[in-house]
């Protein structure tokens, strides 16, 4: 089943839900759902590197 389009937070879990489902690990769901809510426009900034 395809991810759903959209950037509400409702639609980023499910989409998290849906991957995890399918064997993914959680950090690894959860980058590809938030991929998936800037792709519909979601303005969620990019994880930065810290300086030290």
């Amino acid at each position: 089943m395809p991810l759903r389009k959209g950037t509400s937070k409702g639609t980023i879990s499910s989409n998290i839900r849906t991957e995890m489902h399918h064997g993914k690990p959680q950090k690894q769901a959860v980058a590809i759902a938030l991929n998936t809510a800037r792709r519909s426009g979601a303005h969620i900034p990019r994880k930065g590197s810290r300086s030290k």
